[in-house]
């Protein structure tokens, strides 16, 4: 009898009750008082924050958001840069029971206009120098710095199903949603430190992100802190270059980023002395054996994969326990459930189907907010629909085979066409548009939009016309005029069939 593509790790323990997000995240400050942190490393040297200055930061930040009359649970949109003043804010916001919606720097003020209206904030927290549209209630990053020096606040302890935090993603309508989380997500968290990290307390992780990037926050800040380890960050403006040199002097045994930052610290052939370095994870895009195997050969460490959403993390991943075999993910982490579904259910091992997580993970989202009938969607029997296509083999490990849909990666973001399409379509020189992504060479896509239109529009004028609309990572890197879009027996755009026009 053939087995189902079925895989239970067991349930993972409960979260506690009470709860806090942030008091997690920083329950090692007292006994770990003088141990390092944070370290922000670079050509400026190393600024070091110690758990004890960190808490006292956070919960004086707390302090401050609460003295200004903001009440637990309204709503704080974060418009704040790649500086170390990001993941306080944050804390500080959860720590009070506020909840954060951290949002990326390059977004553009009419797209953060879209994002005030979904949310109806009660403030936002903002660095003048990060475009932002209008609101009556800003509190500006000086006044944010200000607050560290207050009394500490007490943690907002309470049920640990409440929203905790929110993040953007594009939807599957194509709209950008914001993923409401509770405060057990980082209780959650807990099953990715063996089950991909390998983490313990006297490790240091280096994350090559930006302090502004909630893969950054999670994997490089909170979960390193979660444990009493030390989180190293680049400073602002790093080459990617400079990271082996930061990795050797910063003496980190675990490193951090998106493919494309590996691909680029590789492009130059060069041997990596890395003698602390135990090993290197990866997320944000799916991992390609040859970048997988030139890291192994280059480094002499191992690289392991996780695969993941914004509406619940990571939660398939190789790790040193169990390493991924050929191009599979890997495994499902320990106290996940996870299956590949049909129509019908689970369906047999090997089969394709759609990769799905139990809809009672701790580290699922509460839903979408402001679209009950988008988070319904995305339910099915007891299943989270992950939108992605995959197949589980006999011993659990899956191997992916692509998104259901036409959702890109740009920086290990995800993006959708029909929101880049949306706002070029209104060029009055373009009557179509689809968008895609493109490889131009060996692990390297780029975003390309294909138009059509009564004669070739100049491409630095298309540019121009994307900059003031879509945040850099959104905007095409190559423009193509076509007579006509390929299309369907029912006139649908055809996107996945762009590539193939795309010249170079």
């Amino acid at each position: 009898m053939q087995m189902l593509s079925l895989f239970d790790q067991g349930p993972f323990a409960p979260c506690p009750a009470p709860f806090n997000l942030a008091a997690h995240v920083l329950r090692h400050a007292d006994d770990m008082a003088d141990k390092p942190a944070l370290e922000v490393i670079g050509a400026q040297g190393c600024k070091i924050w110690t758990f004890a200055q960190l808490e006292a930061a956070v919960r004086g930040t707390a302090t401050g958001l609460l003295e200004a009359g903001l009440v637990p649970g309204q709503i704080l949109l974060m418009r704040l840069g790649n500086t170390v003043d990001f993941p306080i804010a944050y804390l500080g916001a959860i720590a009070a029971g506020l909840v954060p919606v951290p949002t990326s720097s390059q977004l553009t003020e009419g797209e953060t206009a879209g994002i005030i209206k979904d949310l109806n904030a009660a403030a936002v927290l903002r660095d003048p120098e990060v475009a932002c549209a209008a609101h009556p209630n800003q509190i500006l990053l000086s006044a944010l710095q200000a607050m560290r020096g207050l009394a500490p606040c007490a943690y907002d302890m309470g049920d640990p199903n409440r929203m905790a935090y929110a993040v953007y993603t594009s939807g599957t309508s194509g709209k950008a949603r914001a993923v409401a989380h509770a405060h057990r997500a980082i209780w959650a968290r807990q099953m990715m430190i063996k089950g991909w990290y390998d983490l313990e307390s006297d490790d240091r992780l280096l994350h090559a992100g930006a302090f502004n990037w909630t893969f950054t926050l999670g994997t490089g800040l909170m979960d390193p802190w979660s444990v009493g380890a030390t989180a190293l960050i680049p400073e602002p403006g790093t080459d990617p270059s400079d990271l082996p040199m930061l990795l050797r002097q910063h003496k980190a045994s675990i490193f951090a980023a998106a493919p494309g930052v590996y691909r680029k610290i590789l492009k130059d052939g060069l041997p990596l002395d890395l003698p602390d370095l135990r090993h290197g994870l990866c997320a944000g895009e799916k991992l390609s054996t040859h970048l997988h195997a030139n890291w192994v050969k280059t480094s002499g460490t191992e690289l392991y994969e996780a695969y993941g959403m914004s509406e619940c993390s990571t939660f398939i991943s190789s790790s040193p326990a169990h390493p991924a075999r050929a191009e599979a993910l890997g495994q499902p982490q320990p106290g996940r459930r996870v299956a590949i579904l049909g129509p019908d259910g689970p369906v047999p091992q090997g089969s394709e189907g759609t990769i799905a997580i139990a809809d009672n993970d701790p580290g699922l989202m509460l839903g979408y907010l402001n679209a009950p009938e988008e988070t319904a969607a995305r339910m099915q029997d007891g299943w989270f629909l992950t939108g992605d296509q995959g197949a589980m083999a006999v011993d659990g490990q899956i191997s992916y085979l692509g998104r259901a849909d036409d959702m890109m990666k740009a920086a290990g973001v995800r993006v959708s066409p029909i929101e880049v399409e949306t706002q070029l379509s209104a060029h009055p020189g373009l009557t179509q548009v689809g968008v895609a992504s493109v490889e131009v060479k060996a692990d390297s896509h780029i975003i390309v939009a294909f138009y059509t239109g009564p004669k070739d529009v100049n491409a630095a004028e298309l540019e121009a016309f994307a900059a003031e609309r879509l945040a850099r990572y959104k905007q095409p890197r190559a423009y193509v005029h076509l007579d006509a879009l390929p299309s369907g027996a029912n006139g649908k755009l055809l996107r996945r069939a762009l590539p193939a026009y795309f010249k170079g």
